[in-house]
């Protein structure tokens, strides 16, 4: 898992094929202002996922991904992010390959909590469970971006 400011994700993220054509577009000053939705950037290797919602707060649910990272970034708001090794996942449901993701639980203090505010960003590998969504406080609205890019 790496957490950045847009600004610097650049210098401190890989170069994983997919992740500058990301970063570009998530760079774009229209980005943030797009419907909710999904949006090709280069086909089904790197898309985007336009989402605004409330934060929620409660247990986590933690989420994993074999095909693709994450590049949740936060256009507005705040929002917690718990994150754990994959191996501390214990799977409640069944991995679901049509959309790349498995759900499950992590035991207590086996996760680290990581708050992003607007303009910053997290990418979490298949290697990350991770449960987004949470309040960062009390739940409020955000509007967030969830970039896809293909593992190779």
């Amino acid at each position: 898992m790496i957490a950045v400011p847009l600004t610097l994700a650049d210098r401190q993220a890989p170069a994983l094929p997919g992740l500058a054509l990301a970063l570009a577009w998530l760079r774009r000053p229209e980005a943030a202002g797009l419907p909710d939705g999904r949006y090709e950037i280069d086909g089904e290797r790197v898309f985007a996922l336009v989402q605004r919602y409330e934060t929620l707060a409660g247990e986590p649910r933690f989420e994993a991904h074999r095909r693709y990272a994450d590049v949740q970034y936060l256009a507005a708001g705040a929002e917690t992010i718990a994150a754990a090794p994959l191996a501390a996942l214990a799977v409640t449901e069944a991995y679901d390959a049509g959309k790349d993701v498995c759900f499950g639980a992590v035991p207590a203090g086996r996760a680290s909590l990581l708050v992003l505010a607007a303009g910053e960003l997290a990418i979490l590998y298949p290697e990350d469970a991770h449960a987004p969504r949470l309040a960062a406080g009390a739940p409020a609205p955000v509007t967030k971006i969830v970039v896809k890019v293909e593992i190779k």
